[in-house]
């Protein structure tokens, strides 16, 4: 990758470091927002990607690249989702924003041979700051809504590592899915399971002011045979809910980690998504569930699931990291104590 320095939005970041008000670049070329608006009403599998301004923002020819090659099918071998990735786990998502509509026709193409690569990657960028994060006050939350939040502002996210706004990659991911959410919904029926967990994943990160999309959710949960999937739908449920609150969804997953015939996996899953959606203090039969439940075996099982994956530290996965911060706070930190122990 070349020195994101040299690229042009880095100007404009400049500017903003040194006390420019970003409102004054709201809008403009360098406003992935903007930039995606503008072209998904035009954006076809056959859009030219070389009519997409790719360079005006950090490692954009990188994330270009890695479009091109994913839009040809390209060699079995070439990481090419890794580079978006990469470009999220970096903290400089903008360029893999910019991807994101090109990726969904790829996702639901069915003869694609790395769809299932695409969908994991595609809710990159429109999440941010939620590595790690496993405490009932941060996990599953969106900051922002791009429907509702001011243009000219970064939407409590801060800044990424090349200092522009992350609130607009996110606010610019998130408007590409919302837009496509109708041709993404068939997917959760689909035959693959690792596919039906990868959609879920993604449009629990749409603006689903009409619960939409949580009905979607929850009809797949009740005809879903496979238990990783349905502590899937749970967690994508739990997710949009708290975007777009609805309480009756907040007593249906109590039902259901509640539930004595239903799968573990799927009760862990309701549980943490019940503790993000209410202040209420977790009741003596929910803790008895989790602690019951979440066994080292089982926590390594369920980082297949991608909020599992994400919410993992050094030494602890997410299942039992999120039972530590949200059930037993009082016990110690397994990444904490290994960097005492190094420094």
């Amino acid at each position: 990758m070349k020195d994101w320095r040299t690229d042009p939005t880095f100007a404009m970041c400049r500017e903003v470091a040194d006390g420019a008000d970003l409102a004054l670049f709201s809008g403009g070329p360098f406003d992935v927002r903007a930039v995606v608006a503008g072209i998904l009403p035009e954006l076809r599998q056959g859009l030219d990607l070389d009519s997409v301004p790719w360079g005006n923002f950090p490692h954009g020819h990188d994330a270009r690249k890695a479009v091109h090659l994913l839009r040809a099918d390209g060699e079995p071998g070439v990481d090419t989702t890794g580079v978006l990735s990469g470009l999220c786990a970096n903290d400089s998502r903008a360029a893999a924003a910019l991807a994101v509509p090109f990726l969904i026709p790829l996702a639901i193409d069915v003869h694609h041979s790395h769809r299932a690569a695409v969908l994991a990657v595609l809710s990159g960028p429109a999440r941010a700051r939620h590595h790690g994060v496993a405490s009932r006050e941060e996990l599953l939350l969106h900051r922002n809504d791009p429907r509702r939040d001011a243009p000219d502002t970064h939407d409590g996210y801060g800044y990424e590592v090349t200092g522009y706004p992350a609130g607009w990659s996110v606010a610019a991911a998130r408007a590409a899915i919302t837009t496509d959410a109708s041709a993404l919904l068939p997917l959760l029926g689909d035959s693959d399971p690792t596919v039906r967990v990868a959609v879920a994943y993604v449009l629990a990160t749409a603006a689903d002011p009409g619960h939409i999309i949580r009905t979607a959710l929850a009809n797949g949960f009740a005809a879903e045979g496979d238990a990783m999937v349905r502590a899937a739908l749970l967690l994508a449920t739990a997710e949009i809910t708290r975007a777009h609150p609805h309480p009756p969804t907040v007593t249906w997953l109590r039902e259901r980690w509640h539930d004595g015939t239903e799968a573990p996996e799927a009760r862990l899953a309701a549980a943490v998504g019940w503790l993000c959606l209410t202040e209420q203090s977790a009741p003596v039969e929910l803790r008895r569930t989790v602690d019951a439940l979440a066994d080292d075996e089982r926590a390594h099982a369920m980082e297949a699931l991608p909020w599992m994956n994400a919410a993992s530290g050094t030494n602890e996965p997410g299942l039992l990291r999120c039972r530590r911060c949200m059930l037993h706070p009082e016990e110690p930190d397994p990444e904490a104590a290994l960097w005492d122990f190094l420094f």
